[in-house]
């Protein structure tokens, strides 16, 4: 099979199409950067625009089926730039499926799409709807590019959505490394009395579930259409996976605590400043981060389990002892 991959030398990206290479199937990517990583794999590589609808149809072109795991995902920045990478690049994605005639989409999604900030999500499963309001733009089109995709199943082409929650190991350039550098530089705090569970989910097995819904999916298959929670299976206290991810680091583990009403204040009068000012790169809190730091998000995998076959291969320990060895 001949697969196209949005954002294949993204940390993600590369784990599916590591995987998609060890399987035998032809991989064809498109990023925004040049990856000769990938080249040198024996990857077909485009660099370009998302946004670019001619751009995306041209590097499409002799695909079988695509992954799209391509996105922006910032806590912070315009929301043009948002709704263009998130939003106009799964449309460019779905003009590509109808005009090659692809018939396999597997999509990246996130649980934020359902997060409702307020309340947290304890153990809930994929009858979850959207929340009216978001908190940020990463959620809000995100979930607009999900119903997307989900509405564009039927007789021509089979769509899915996955919603890997918290992804990380080894080469994660956002989350280990944010959060060991705020740790280093004394800027991290726990928020709130509570310790709130959260899921998460190791990088080779969330690529997994990628594989495994390609296997699957078809036009008219079951999971055709549907949205699946992807995860560990096995929720953590948020302090205690924050403080083994800073171990895996080398980094003392965070004790210190923020009052919950001072974190959502700071979050309100940072976003402010931010935005009338206005201030370059991103703030140290915003509303959506508090939200995600000080409520629980786990959530029930049983349809992933018997519709996908999903089992995280990689245990919580083992993909902590893969991390520090990475990082040593």
């Amino acid at each position: 099979m001949r697969v196209f991959i949005t954002g294949g030398g993204g940390f993600l990206g590369k784990f599916i199409v590591k995987q998609l290479l060890d399987k035998g199937h032809e991989v064809i990517s498109f990023s925004r950067s040049a990856y000769p990583e990938l080249e040198s794999w024996g990857v077909t590589h485009y660099q370009g625009d998302l946004g670019s609808r001619s751009q995306v149809i041209a590097a499409m072109k002799g695909a079988d089926a695509v992954i799209h795991t391509a996105a922006k995902a910032d806590i912070w920045g315009d929301y043009q730039d948002f709704y263009q990478a998130n939003v106009v690049g799964t449309e460019n994605i779905l003009a590509g499926c109808l005009h090659w005639k692809i018939d396999r989409l597997v999509y990246t999604s996130s649980p934020s799409v359902v997060h409702p900030g307020h309340g947290g999500l304890e153990g809930v499963d994929e009858s979850i709807g959207y929340p009216e309001k978001f908190e940020a733009y990463y959620p809000k089109t995100k979930a607009i590019a999900e119903q997307m995709v989900l509405k564009a199943n039927g007789e021509n082409l089979a769509t899915v959505a996955l919603r890997p929650h918290l992804i990380w190991g080894p080469g994660d350039p956002h989350f280990v490394p944010r959060l060991s550098e705020r740790a280093r530089a004394g800027r991290l705090r726990l928020i709130g009395t509570e310790d709130p569970l959260i899921d998460t989910v190791y990088v080779e097995n969330a690529a997994d579930a990628h594989l495994l819904a390609l296997d699957r999916l078809a036009v008219g298959s079951p999971i055709a259409g549907k949205a699946y929670f992807i995860t560990q299976d096995q929720p953590l206290p948020i302090s205690e996976f924050a403080n083994r991810i800073l171990d895996a680091a080398g980094v003392p583990p965070v004790t210190r605590r923020v009052p919950l009403g001072i974190a959502q204040l700071a979050g309100t009068l940072f976003e402010s400043a931010y935005r009338l000012l206005p201030l370059k790169g991103e703030p140290q809190f915003t509303r959506f981060l508090v939200h995600q730091m000080s409520t629980p998000h786990w959530f029930d995998i049983s349809a992933a389990k018997k519709d996908l076959g999903y089992n995280p291969k990689v245990g919580l320990d083992e993909g902590m002892l893969r991390l520090k060895q990475h990082l040593s």
